[in-house]
């Protein structure tokens, strides 16, 4: 998809990928925020959703730790949930939250319905499809239980987070957005980390190693939320900034 040039560089500069990914991933969701109000962060959410499920199982080496890929996606939903919250209120972060779990079983039972269907036979195709079928499965075969540990996790933590923002909310008022925003997700990442890497890795990995791959997503994910809050307040502005255009023109 990308020139090989492009491909060359990140190669050799997988931390700058990393970055890179985050600031896109980011960016992509305030875009959506951007031109469709609320329905763009619902369907962040979603999409975050699928892209973390499907690439949780690929693991990856940043910065010397190794970490799952889906971290990176699945930390912009609680992104996202800061700025419904922080913009429209517990009841529409909640709603999005649920919204989120509805999309990921959703997802879990099309994907298994899948497997069930055999590749093509036929002389033309067979060997491409047989191809197809065998890397499709390996991919959704780790699915089910990434998807049901990011499930349980997702949901529990996610409620947390939405909690813990309007509780600090409650305690500062409209101030110290920052705050709410990184205190909100650290605190919901150790319930989400702890519960994800017990249920996703239990059995496939040694307990050392799942702590580990634990730890390191935890650092990821604190990294990410520091990153976010310029985007977080970039939504805040942006909300602010057409409510006094709406009240202008009404």
């Amino acid at each position: 998809m990308f020139p090989q040039g492009v491909v060359d560089f990140y190669s050799s500069n997988q931390e700058l990928l990393w970055l890179t990914t985050v600031l896109l991933d980011l960016c992509c969701t305030v875009v959506l925020y951007r031109l469709f109000g609320k329905a763009g962060l619902q369907v962040a959410i979603a999409t975050a959703i699928l892209l973390a499920n499907l690439q949780g199982p690929k693991l990856t080496v940043i910065f010397g730790m190794q970490t799952s890929l889906g971290v990176i996606f699945y930390s912009s939903i609680f992104f996202a949930t800061d700025v419904l919250s922080e913009n429209y209120g517990r009841a529409a972060a909640n709603k999005a939250v649920r919204m989120g779990f509805a999309v990921s079983i959703i997802v879990l039972l099309m994907l298994s319905l899948a497997l069930l269907y055999l590749p093509s036979t036929r002389p033309e195709t067979a060997e491409f499809s047989a191809s197809i079928h065998a890397s499709f499965q390996t991919i959704v075969n780790f699915t089910p239980r990434f998807i049901f540990g990011s499930l349980l996790a997702y949901y529990v933590s996610q409620h947390f987070d939405v909690w813990a923002f309007h509780k600090i909310r409650s305690l500062t008022g409209e101030r110290w957005l920052w705050l709410r925003n990184n205190l909100s997700t650290m605190s919901s990442q150790v319930v989400d980390t702890v519960i994800y890497s017990l249920v996703a890795w239990w059995g496939i990995v040694d307990l050392k190693t799942a702590l580990a791959l634990g730890a390191a997503k935890y650092v990821f994910k604190v990294a990410i939320a520091m990153i976010d809050t310029i985007f977080i307040y970039w939504a805040r502005y942006m909300f602010r900034r057409d409510r006094v255009t709406q009240h202008a023109t009404s």
